[in-house]
Order: structure tokens, then sequence, then C-alpha cells
């Protein structure tokens, strides 16, 4: 099983933004509990399409610089990034297909 790869503010730029693959960022926090419940659903898109797909966690805590930059208000919000761009945002808790309705548009057949 795939895990998300753990980011910070200063490992977030050659990552993702140079990421080859398109990236899901999951911008969270210990503390949040729907970020605890989105979890699982977030690990499993990583293992089902990890050749299609980075998928990777920011902690806002303590990567605040970053979160701010891209306009994180409230979590958990998942943002997919293609070629170093934000293409889509999905904010608050939501099932897997609602997350995959999202993201599978973005990424190659």
């Amino acid at each position: 099983m795939t895990k998300p790869i753990e980011v910070t503010d200063a490992t977030f730029e050659e990552t993702v933004l140079k990421a080859e693959l398109p990236t899901l960022v999951d911008f969270w926090a210990v503390w949040c509990m729907p970020c605890k419940k989105i979890a699982p659903f977030v690990d499993e898109i990583a293992t089902d399409y990890q050749d299609k797909l980075q998928v990777v966690k920011l902690d806002v805590d303590g990567n605040t610089q970053t979160a701010l930059q891209y306009n994180v208000m409230s979590i958990p919000t998942l943002m997919l990034f293609k070629a170093g761009e934000p293409v889509e945002r999905v904010v608050g808790f939501k099932g897997k297909a609602e997350l995959l309705s999202k993201i599978l548009p973005h990424l190659a057949p």
C-alpha cells in the first residue's frame, strides 16, 4: 500500500510544484476530526492511482507559509496540482466517490 508523502514548506516546491505526476495535496492537522475521517479515502486513492497520481500531506500547523500561500482557510482542504498549478480544490469532508469525481478528470487515461 502506497502511503501519502509528508511534505513541508521547505519541500513543497520540489515535491509538488515540480512533480511530473499530478499531485493531490491533503492540507490537514492532527487535531482535525474531519481530516482523520477523510484520511482513509486519501490513503486508498494514493494506492489505487499510484501510477497516475502522487498524493502528499501537509500539516498546516507546522507549515503555515504554504497553507497561507494557497488560501487554505479551513481543513481538510485537498488541492490537485498539475504542472505546478492548482487545478482543483475540495474543502471539507467528502466521500471517496466525490473526491474521485474531482480528481479523475485531470488524470491521463
